[in-house]
């Protein structure tokens, strides 16, 4: 077996070993498509914010290592680890590592990560713009009295004994970095419960 037979051979396992570690629903493959880096950016970012909403434990975004692109580098990687970077500053993800030279692990956020991280970069002195959602009184009864518990726990994990003068307020910001999350796509308030539910789930 000649050496390049060997590096095919060490490629393909490596491909077994990620599709058992990750499987489909768990990988974003961007170099079998080619897209632009803003395109790549904008898919990984929309892809990325639904796992954080599935609760994934860990995934895997391919973007290749480049060979065929102007100097042997990648753009599209380029552009995917800018992203990884102002992500984790946004509570999207908690942190991410090479995984190949064309591919990144990527470990994503809890949702309630998404309103501490605001907090966090307000300490910092950065102010992030705020995500403006609809009116609550678009909710149905049942997704708003989700909300309120998710509110009502998160102001309680700050300390506050006291709730109800920063009620509203809590269930807007959460609203908000949620609904940056979910997009506006058909079946919004599902996939709003579910991020809810998911949310509830990481607090217990």
């Amino acid at each position: 077996m000649d050496r390049q037979d060997r590096r095919n051979g060490l490629k393909g396992l490596r491909q077994a070993f990620d599709e058992v570690r990750f499987g489909a629903q768990r990988t974003l493959n961007l170099r079998e498509s080619l897209p632009t880096p803003a395109d790549a950016a904008a898919r990984a970012e929309a892809w990325l914010r639904q796992q954080q909403v599935d609760r994934a434990d860990e995934v895997l975004i391919i973007t290749g290592r480049g060979n065929q692109s102007e100097g042997g580098i990648s753009v599209v990687r380029d552009a995917i680890l800018r992203l990884l970077h102002v992500l984790k500053r946004r509570g999207v993800i908690t942190g991410h590592e090479e995984h190949t030279a064309g591919s990144f692990v990527v470990t994503p956020a809890p949702l309630s990560a998404l309103w501490e991280s605001p907090r966090r970069n307000r300490a910092r002195g950065i102010a992030p713009a705020p995500a403006i959602p609809p009116s609550l009184d678009q909710l149905d009864d049942e997704t708003r009295a989700m909300l309120r518990d998710l509110a009502e726990r998160g102001l309680e994990g700050l300390g506050l004994k006291d709730t109800s003068a920063f009620l509203q307020g809590e269930m807007l910001r959460q609203f908000g970095a949620i609904a940056a999350s979910i997009g506006d796509a058909p079946g919004r308030e599902d996939r709003l419960r579910t991020a809810i539910r998911a949310a509830l789930d990481q607090c217990e």
